[in-house]
């Protein structure tokens, strides 16, 4: 089935158009619970160097299964200049190590010219801070790609729990893959004991088990959900990037 699915680029690129939620549909039925690699290698079939895939520097799985399954795709980490110093370090050894092509996108103010224009709005207003610091550069680093390729996985939270493997990004005009969508913790340890030089980002290992900047995220304490770190305290969720 999937390889009546791939076609020819031409082909898939047709079907995109003509109806690009029938042809998510379509590629979800086929693809929902496949092995990610076979995900990606059908993304990359398909759509060569017009897929990306983005990484939140946190266990590196995705990047790691991406690089094996398309040498050299592209990977963009977005640096939001709140990072913690060991996310930063993690996107640096991914480029330096994995075989792909590492694009650090920024937001267009630096932190102290954000700050300067809109004091701390990680504080006072964390949606707004997203949007200029994560989403808005997202919209921007998408742009000439067709597919877009996450590490969403179902169990994470409520609000991931229907996250198909492909779907149509309506917002961005491209078609979102979730490769690892259907994968839970002991899978994710399973691959990381399979693969030892897969990166993590030291902070797994000291209590943030969900990463994000660092404002807004704190340890989680024994028991609690894994991100309840966070936006601890707040109603908030999600950054932006998958609602």
């Amino acid at each position: 089935m999937i390889g009546s699915l791939i076609g020819h680029p031409e082909d898939v690129a047709a079907a995109l158009r003509a109806d690009p939620v029938a042809f998510a549909a379509r590629a979800n039925g086929v693809l929902d619970g496949a092995d990610p690699r076979t995900v990606l290698g059908w993304a990359g079939r398909a759509f060569g160097r017009g897929l990306v895939v983005t990484a939140a520097m946190g266990d590196t799985v995705l990047a790691h299964l991406a690089a094996r399954a398309v040498p050299g795709v592209h990977i963009v980490f977005i640096d939001t200049g709140y990072h913690f110093a060991e996310t930063v370090g993690t996107a640096d050894a991914v480029a330096a190590t994995y075989p792909v092509r590492m694009l650090t996108v920024r937001p267009a103010q630096s932190v102290a010219e954000h700050e300067a224009a809109h004091g701390e709005l990680h504080r006072t207003d964390p949606d707004a801070c997203c949007a200029l610091r994560k989403v808005t550069p997202l919209r921007t680093a998408l742009t000439g790609y067709r597919a877009w390729a996450t590490g969403l996985r179902r169990d994470e939270s409520p609000t991931r729990a229907a996250t198909p493997t492909v779907g149509w990004d309506s917002a961005r005009g491209v078609l979102k893959l979730a490769p690892v969508a259907h994968w839970t913790d002991d899978d994710v340890d399973a691959y990381l004991a399979e693969f030892p030089d897969v990166l993590i980002n030291p902070l797994l290992t000291e209590g943030y088990p969900s990463i994000g900047c660092a404002p807004c995220t704190r340890k989680v304490a024994p028991g609690e959900d894994v991100r309840a770190g966070r936006w601890a305290g707040r109603a908030k969720t999600e950054c932006g990037l998958h609602t």
